[in-house]
């Protein structure tokens, strides 16, 4: 897989511990390469990367400590970096803006800066959002090359980094500024779901909070209209970015999107009746919730970029994900079992039957 260009190079990932973050550092694991995590220490118990690699390489920092980034990535002298890190709940965004600025804007600021003191460096691929665009409710997916912007503090979080990477990318990571510049490129991908997350206030983790505590969880926006994506999905184009920077191809420094296929999105009240459908514990109700912040009613990507410029496709369909999803946590908590290594094998086998670049 990935032309077999991550055994033993060294991978520096942020936001390791993260929902994503374990995922990520697991596949990495079993591609063969050296990775070491930064994040902040684990706030959720249980956790998934506890319970996966618990034994992974990496310190618990804070990314707005510029100083203690720099050393330790003077340190490692990563050859790629995939920055997941950030705080990544808009009701948390809300409550705290100037927290969720500090975080994903300065922490991104600080880890682009010591990239620059990192020679060895090929290429960063930053982790942005779908809800770096501007919403203006359109039935249609944005593209790349649409407004940036954001109504809460953590969409307008996510348009800020999205500005910094193409300033660090114009002014300091360039061959008139450097001998050999690693390439830099934004991965905004949509809403993405699969076992192991226990974040606060997500709409899955809570769905699954009504299975295992026999109470009802309330839907506030049941017609919401979602990107619904696994998680693998997402981490396959990271990776795919990834692979193409350690060849050198200077074509992917660039923002790009990273969506389901499918024509149209699937409101909240279908994926939770999807999930209930595949673990019938599941219970939920859908009462609107009148002083609630506000969040966009409509959400959709347009990826035909990267379908088009890096044959990126998804592999599973909406109905896939919502079974591997809800079946992860069933197993998880019926039967004290970790479904991530199976989940991570059939993707990787139904990537190669359509004969997926990435896997060869």
């Amino acid at each position: 897989m990935f032309k077999g260009l991550y055994a033993g190079r060294r991978i520096l990932i942020t936001g390791h511990n993260g929902f994503k973050g374990s995922w990520l550092s697991y596949w990495l694991q079993e591609l063969g390469a050296d990775i070491y995590g930064l994040s902040l220490p684990i706030s959720t118990r249980p956790n998934h990367f506890e319970l996966l690699i618990p034994n992974m390489p990496g310190a618990h920092i804070d990314l707005a400590d510029f100083q203690t980034v720099q050393d330790l990535m003077c340190s490692f002298q990563p050859e790629l970096v995939f920055h997941l890190a950030a705080q990544s709940l808009v009701r948390r965004s809300y409550r705290e803006p100037l927290l969720t600025l500090q975080s994903n804007v300065m922490g991104s600021a600080n880890l682009l800066q010591a990239a620059r003191a990192c020679p060895a460096l090929k290429g960063l691929v930053i982790v942005s959002s779908d809800k770096c665009y501007q919403n203006q409710e359109w039935p249609w997916g944005y593209r790349e090359n649409e407004a940036l912007g954001g109504h809460d503090p953590y969409s307008t979080s996510k348009a800020c980094t999205e500005l910094l990477v193409n300033c660090w990318r114009d002014s300091f990571f360039n061959p008139g500024t450097m001998q050999k510049p690693p390439l830099l490129a934004s991965a905004r991908a949509g809403n993405v779901i699969g076992g192991g997350d226990w974040a606060e206030d997500r709409i899955v983790p809570s769905l699954i909070g009504s299975a295992i505590g026999n109470e009802s969880v309330n839907l506030r926006s049941p017609k919401a209209l979602r990107p619904w994506q696994h998680v693998l999905e997402a981490l396959s184009a990271y990776l795919l970015l990834g692979q193409k920077m350690l060849e050198g191809d200077g074509t992917v420094a660039q923002a790009w999107n990273f969506g389901p296929d499918d024509n149209q999105p699937i409101s909240v009240l279908k994926m939770a009746e999807s999930l209930q459908k595949h673990w019938p514990k599941i219970n939920f109700t859908c009462q609107p919730e009148p002083d609630a912040p506000h969040e966009a009613h409509i959400l959709r990507l347009d990826s035909s970029k990267a379908r088009l410029l890096l044959q990126w496709h998804p592999v599973w369909d909406a109905e896939q994900t919502f079974a591997r999803c809800a079946n992860w946590y069933r197993h998880y908590y019926e039967k004290g079992e970790l479904s991530t290594a199976d989940d991570l094998q059939e993707y990787c086998r139904q990537a190669k039957q359509k004969g997926l670049a990435w896997t060869l």
